[in-house]
């Protein structure tokens, strides 16, 4: 809170992720967000914070923190580096997403050794997004986060009332949790359950984090089916994006209208994150 009153500070970075954001509701003002909006850049735990800037009327940006992103040892991804400049160093449209050919990794390397601080995790070629339904152009407003940390929220005051969601493109990734299919098929039923799903215009999913992710495909296939159970068989699904927990990744802004175009596979954001 003091770091979004105080009229010298230009924008907020998360640290790093957790699992315990949400115990913040009583805490924050968003009169005073509201009064002071900034940037705030942050992904996985922070999605609570996130949406309280949404509540406030305020957009974030859902992208790199400073251990995980800024601080990659051999330096930035360029991909990363280029997704910041995109939405946060340009008052000009973000325009077309570009595909990733920097390369992917999951590799785990330890923060804590100084020796390995200037070696580059090894990259494996990436995968272009994939279109799993759907057909012609969807566009909506973005919202989301990391699907974990929005099943605490929901049912708190941050949680955006149902009109909020009306022709909205739900982003969701997951964490290195690894949730199984089961668990994203008992999820998304919660969404249909509140009248989201039939609401939306568009849905985005994350590559995983992890290599050789056994459960990935499931999860995908359980998304699909919950959708069908639902009756939204029509909803535009692209999935395979660098946001979230992927190295490197894409930083997205809150409320800005993006679009799905079908019939190439891409996203493409058409509105400035910053003025």
């Amino acid at each position: 809170m003091a770091a979004f009153a105080d009229p010298s500070i230009a924008g907020i970075v998360a640290a790093i992720g957790g699992e315990d954001s949400v115990r913040l509701i009583p805490h924050l003002d968003l009169g005073v967000i509201a009064a002071n909006p900034k940037v705030f850049l942050g992904f996985s735990d922070t999605t609570s914070i996130h949406l309280a800037c949404l509540a406030a009327g305020v957009t974030s940006f859902y992208g790199p923190s400073i251990m995980a992103g800024f601080a990659e040892n051999g330096g930035m991804h360029r991909y990363t580096a280029d997704g910041v400049r995109r939405a946060l160093f340009s008052a000009a449209p973000i325009g077309p997403v570009p595909r990733n050919t920097e390369g992917t990794t999951a590799e785990r390397t330890e923060w804590g050794d100084p020796g390995i601080q200037s070696r580059r995790r090894v990259l494996q070629p990436a995968r272009a997004p994939r279109l799993l339904q759907g057909s012609g152009t969807a566009t909506g407003h973005l919202i989301g986060g990391c699907a974990e940390v929005l099943e605490m929220l929901k049912g708190t005051a941050w949680w955006p009332p149902l009109a909020a969601w009306d022709g909205a493109i739900l982003f969701l990734e997951t964490s290195e949790d690894v949730p199984s299919p089961s668990f994203v098929r008992y999820w998304l039923r919660n969404y249909a359950a509140q009248g989201i799903l039939q609401r939306l215009n568009g849905l985005l999913l994350a590559r995983p984090d992890t290599g050789g992710d056994p459960d990935y495909a499931g999860r995908l296939e359980a998304a699909v089916v919950a959708l069908d159970e639902a009756g939204r068989r029509d909803l535009p699904v692209l999935s395979g994006l660098d946001f979230g927990h992927t190295a490197p990744m894409l930083t997205l802004p809150y409320g800005v209208a993006a679009s799905i175009d079908c019939a190439a596979a891409s996203l493409t954001i058409h509105e400035a994150g910053v003025l």
